[in-house]
């Protein structure tokens, strides 16, 4: 049975990984699921804390190389990604639907160039949420107000969420994107503690039915343990 390792972009999403997540994949036949931050520890709670690629992906490879059982895949914001990571820049010039797409192929590509060509490419997953981590929480606005004592509020992130196609789409503005909005409403708001809260309350079907690319990349992780094989490793 594999084994999934998430590079993540902060102690939310660290959290939200062996919280929410694991939970969930140990039910699909994961054996473990971890968390590793790829930002510099002491700047995660600062925009712009997440190393340059390639120091990330060499942390990637090596859990390639070390451990066949082991899956990787990514969780860290498009919003704020460094311009060094491939794909970026490209993709700052295609439609917002397919920015975080544009960039995790390009992901893919690069780590399958450094693995060699016997390199079974369905063992690593990038992922990109396409803004922050809070713009899932206004998947259910009545929960996420709720959960975080602020019942008050649930008009309020609903009319935010109403903006938008979907909550992926929340803006990336330095002052409107989506945990700059939730600041503006809710003052000492605690991004690791009532975000974490907020998305155990709303729960993954939620978030998965209102975060397309969420869903498609969960789906994705459900999957693979049934096409990989236990002896090598290998995804098939």
């Amino acid at each position: 049975m594999p084994r999934l390792l998430v590079h993540v972009e902060g102690q939310t999403e660290e959290t939200f990984v062996t919280q929410v997540l694991g939970p969930h994949l140990y039910n699909r036949g994961y054996v473990s699921v971890s968390a590793r931050l790829v930002g510099n520890a002491r700047q995660r709670e600062r925009r712009g804390g997440i190393k340059p690629w390639a120091m990330v992906r060499k942390g990637i490879v090596e859990h390639l190389e070390s451990d066949a059982g082991c899956l990787v895949t990514t969780m860290v914001d498009y919003y704020g990604l460094p311009t060094d990571w491939p794909g970026r820049c490209q993709a700052a010039q295609s439609p917002l639907s397919m920015r975080a797409n544009v960039v995790e192929a390009e992901l893919l590509a690069d780590v399958c160039r450094c693995m060699g060509s016997s390199f079974d490419s369905g063992r690593f997953v990038p992922y990109l949420m396409m803004h922050e981590f809070e713009a899932m929480l206004f998947s259910d606005c009545r929960r996420f107000a709720d959960a975080i004592g602020r019942s008050n509020l649930a008009s309020d992130f609903q009319a935010i969420r109403d903006l938008f196609a979907n909550p992926e789409e929340i803006d990336d503005s330095p002052r409107t994107a989506p945990s700059k909005r939730v600041a503006k409403l809710v003052a000492g708001y605690r991004k690791p503690l009532l975000g974490t809260r907020a998305a155990m309350s709303i729960g993954l079907d939620a978030i998965r039915a209102a975060c397309p690319h969420f869903h498609a990349w969960l789906q994705r992780l459900e999957l693979l343990p049934m096409h990989v094989c236990p002896s090598t490793g290998r995804t098939g």
